[in-house]
């Protein structure tokens, strides 16, 4: 298994959640972290407490083009090389596609597919030369679509897609490209998840507290990077989920549908 014993890592959407077990973790494991969030206030304080020459926080919204391109230079300024890249960064959603505001579906693929594009494009060239990792943090979503999730899965799908041709590009490069699927992880992305109408939904449908951690998840992402998985799907749910819908498409319907009807308060209940 390769040390993260200095290496410089990249890490987006770190202010809470499974990006910020993330960079904690891998300053835990000796490496110095880069971390970017669009409130730049909450970032600091989340990591107050963090020696500043294993940190940087840098204020980024990776949906902006040129923010991803800043906070890469900005990296390398300071440390001169960038090993690996998590594309963390991401928003989901909870609302029939036909009550949901398109403008809804182009935040989730701007933030979560073109978040992904623009960092990797900035990052790839000091990765390659590293023969580093290039990560991004999808979902089962990108493997099968999800009633009331449209944009969430129409994003991770891209985002598996990208990342796949990507890693076909470059498989005798010394380059190693990956994905991960967490499964249900308890963190706030289900109370930011947006409503038809944008908005926040400010509530969870999960007990979180039931829920794996967002350090067990990042314990899981980083031992993989350090071994160079192709992809992980983390849940014994998730990988059964993957497998049916591969080889029983319309038994995966069925069961997908009842699974979130039954949820609480299921967009599903009002067709």
């Amino acid at each position: 298994m390769t040390s993260l014993q200095d290496k410089i890592i990249v890490i987006t959407g770190a202010s809470s959640g499974i990006g910020k077990a993330l960079a904690l973790e891998a300053i835990n494991r000796g490496a110095k972290v880069a971390v970017c969030a669009r409130n730049i206030e909450k970032l600091k304080q989340v990591y107050i407490n963090i020696n500043s020459e294993k940190m940087i926080c840098f204020q980024a919204d990776v949906a902006i083009e040129k923010d991803c391109a800043s906070f890469m230079e900005f990296t390398i300024s300071k440390w001169g090389k960038i090993d690996i890249l998590i594309n963390n960064a991401g928003i989901s959603m909870r609302a029939l596609f036909q009550d949901v505001r398109t403008e809804v579906i182009k935040e989730l693929m701007d933030v979560n597919f073109f978040g992904t594009v623009h960092c990797t494009k900035y990052a790839l060239p000091f990765v390659m030369k590293q023969n580093g990792v290039i990560a991004g943090v999808s979902s089962i979503a990108g493997y099968r679509g999800l009633p009331a999730r449209t944009g969430y899965s129409a994003s991770k799908f891209a985002m598996q897609g990208f990342l796949e041709s990507l890693r076909t590009e470059l498989l005798h490069s010394g380059t190693h490209i990956m994905w991960v699927c967490p499964g249900f992880t308890a963190s706030n992305i289900r109370n930011t998840a947006r409503n038809a109408d944008g908005k926040s939904q400010e509530e969870t449908p999960l007990e979180e507290n039931k829920l794996m951690t967002a350090e067990q998840c990042a314990e899981i992402i980083l031992n993989g990077i350090q071994k160079r998985k192709r992809t992980i799907i983390m849940t014994r749910q998730g990988k059964l989920a993957v497998w049916v819908n591969r080889l029983f498409g319309g038994l995966a319907d069925k069961l997908v549908y009842k699974h979130f009807l039954n949820e609480p308060n299921s967009p599903l209940h009002k067709q």
